[in-house]
This record gives C-alpha cells, structure tokens and sequence, in this order.
C-alpha cells in the first residue's frame, strides 16, 4: 500500500464529472487500498477519488475509526437512491480544503447503493454516516463544500 498526494483546492480536477468504473481490476483495489492509507494518514474519516488526482467514481469512507471503531467501507460507482427531507446542518471539513470548515445543511439520512469486490449492496446512513457519504459522493460530482455553503456566507 501506498500514500497518495492530496489534490487541493483550486485544482480543477476537483471540480470535473467522475466518470463510472467498468470492471473492478486489480489496479482499482490497490487504488482503494491506498485511497484507505491516504485517508487514514491524513487523518480524514472520507476520500474520493478526484481527491487524489483520479476521475473515477470511488470513495471511501470510515466515520468509526477515530473514535475505535472502524467501519471501512469502500463504494464503487455509488447511487444516492433516496434522501430524507429532514435537514441537519454541520461543521465540516475537507482534506481538500484544509483548514477552511463550513457549515453546510446535509440530508439526516441517505440511502445508497455501490458495488466492492464483494458485490452490490444497498443501505441507508444517518448521522456522521450520512453527512461523509454526502460529502464523498459530491466530489464525484465535482462539487466541493464551497458549492454548498449559501451564497454571502464564505469571505
């Protein structure tokens, strides 16, 4: 496993459309293992691929680790299938934007589809959970926490 750079804002690779994985090749499990190692070092409880310079749909995540509990979870070409329409709004942070948290309003629940090397699967996040998979899945959509925080509010 391997540390990956930590592409940062204004980087426009940041800002670009990821693009679907076809197939799960030996290269995108060592990509997602070291997008973990990445993670973990940097220390974030979520990454993405554009973050590290890579336009595929992959993100990885673990809201447990920092407290004791890990909870590793690697989503591959992810789908939001649903959000609640209760709202929390929270301090967030970017390995992207370092140093620079915002208060950005999130849906209270997600539910999501992926796939990793051991199939598809289907669940719905709340709390912390939610508020990553947000995050995570915006940047594959070329969407950074500036785009979420209301127009007046960032200086």
């Amino acid at each position: 496993m391997s540390l990956l750079d930590i592409v940062v804002w204004p980087d426009v690779r940041l800002t670009q459309m990821c693009l679907p994985v076809d197939h799960i090749t030996p290269e995108i499990v060592e990509l997602v293992a070291d997008m973990f190692d990445t993670m973990y070092d940097a220390p974030g409880r979520g990454l993405a691929a554009p973050q590290v310079g890579r336009a595929e749909r992959i993100f990885v995540f673990d809201a447990g680790w920092k407290d004791g509990t890990p909870t590793p979870v690697a989503c591959i070409n992810p789908e939001i299938i649903s959000l609640s329409e209760t709202q929390l709004t929270g301090e967030e942070g970017c390995l992207s934007i370092p140093g620079v948290p915002m208060d950005i309003s999130r849906a209270a629940e997600v539910t999501l589809r992926w796939t990793d090397v051991e199939g598809i699967h289907e669940r719905s996040f709340t709390g912390a959970e939610a508020v990553i998979v947000q995050h995570e899945y915006d940047h594959l959509d070329g969407i950074v926490i500036y785009d979420r925080v209301e127009k007046g509010a960032v200086q």
